[in-house]
């Protein structure tokens, strides 16, 4: 176990499904996600409880043509089971890492993973295993994003940690604008005022209201993780 004292005692991870493809196109690349468990792995043996909720793009990625037309809610459907898909995969690997994972889904598929079940969820954590939300919020018109800021605060998770690939929030695009500067924090008020879009209008409210605050930063630099929960300067922190 690392002698570094944590921040926090409770995260809640939100992974795009973007930041699992690697270099690919769509899916699942082996070798990102392996890191990331590992990640993950090297926080919760310093007592970090963790719980990790995973967007769906990368799979639904690969049959988005398809979904052109398609009514919304079973789109949004499709893009449940796809991160039912990618919740398995971080669990096998997890598992692989030394972890013991526990999938918890917003809908029924009893015989693939459990459902989501409050009381249950805050056992495992305390027992230290890694949870993972997967359906979103079992309901469709709502994004994985909103599903993290809602098991966020149902659990008590002390911050919602969204991993992307970009490491924080600029004031423009950096792609864009080689002038733009990174935030390295921000009030949920004044991201507002400037419309950062840092999540999707619900989830970024039910953050706001519930005092929960979020911390931007990239997945795909090596340690950034750790060093988001020993509180080091790593991303863009929003508070209340």
């Amino acid at each position: 176990m690392s002698s570094a004292k944590p921040a926090f005692k409770r995260i809640l991870l939100k992974l795009s499904g973007e930041a699992l493809m690697g270099d690919d196109a769509f899916g699942i690349n082996r070798v990102t996600i392996v890191r990331m468990a590992q990640e993950i792995a090297e926080i919760n043996r310093m007592g970090v409880q963790v719980a990790v909720v995973i967007g769906g793009g990368n799979i639904f990625r690969g049959v988005a043509g398809g979904a052109v037309g398609m009514d919304r809610a079973t789109a949004d459907y499709m893009g449940m089971l796809a991160t039912v898909m990618n919740s398995l995969a971080l669990a096998d690997a997890l598992d692989k890492a030394g972890l013991t994972a526990r999938v918890m889904s917003a809908i029924g598929i009893d015989q693939v993973v459990e459902p989501y079940v409050r009381p249950k969820a805050l056992q495992y954590l305390e027992e230290g295993k890694v949870v993972v939300f997967a359906a979103g919020t079992g309901n469709p018109f709502f994004t994985t994003d909103t599903a993290a800021a809602l098991r966020g605060a149902e659990i008590g998770a002390e911050m919602v940690l969204k991993a992307t690939k970009v490491d924080g929030v600029y004031t423009a695009d950096p792609k864009k604008d080689p002038l733009a500067t990174r935030y390295s924090e921000i009030s949920f008020d004044e991201a507002i005022s400037r419309n950062l879009g840092i999540m999707d209008a619900t989830a970024f409210a039910l953050c706001r209201d519930q005092k929960l605050p979020i911390k931007v930063f990239s997945i795909i630099k090596n340690g950034a993780l750790k060093r988001v929960v020993l509180g080091e300067d790593e991303g863009t922190l929003v508070y209340a």
